[in-house]
């Protein structure tokens, strides 16, 4: 079974002008622009939706800036939590958030700041998460690899 391409056959009025997948095209191809599929899945609405939210380090570079401890962090899994100095409930901490030289682990000092994580901004994660105070007696990995004792 042949199916028309773009350039290919005698002229573009041989080529079909019924969209290929019609549940997914806003747009049937024509002569002019046969080869020119707008598409419609809703992850272009999600992510057109995303784009008109400032980043989430944008979103709260103006925001107070907290202290906490590491209550856990997985470099391989990409994520951890902090538990707040004023007691709270832990905080999400993801791993491209983390500032600074060593990777976090149990006990460091950290200071950051919280962005509301969409798409209801019931919770908040923390960014811009920089360590302040390494946890002594511990290994320290560096994001190059480098293991220095604290």
């Amino acid at each position: 079974m042949n199916h028309p391409v773009a350039g290919s056959g005698p002229s573009p009025a041989v080529a079909s002008t019924r969209p290929i997948w019609p549940s997914m095209c806003t747009r049937t191809p024509t002569a002019a622009n046969k080869c020119v599929i707008f598409w419609c899945f809703p992850i272009w609405m999600f992510l057109i939706s995303l784009a008109s939210f400032p980043y989430r380090t944008a979103r709260a570079s103006e925001g107070p800036v907290f202290s906490g401890v590491c209550k856990w962090f997985s470099r391989s899994k990409g994520h951890g939590f902090i538990i707040p100095a004023d007691g709270g409930s832990e905080i999400f901490v993801h791993i491209s958030d983390i500032e600074g030289e060593y990777v976090p682990v149990e006990g460091d000092e950290v200071i950051y700041k919280v962005c509301a994580i969409p798409p209801k901004f019931e919770k908040v994660q923390a960014v811009e998460v920089t360590i302040t105070h390494l946890k002594p007696g511990t290994k320290h990995e560096t994001w190059t690899g480098n293991v220095v004792n604290s």
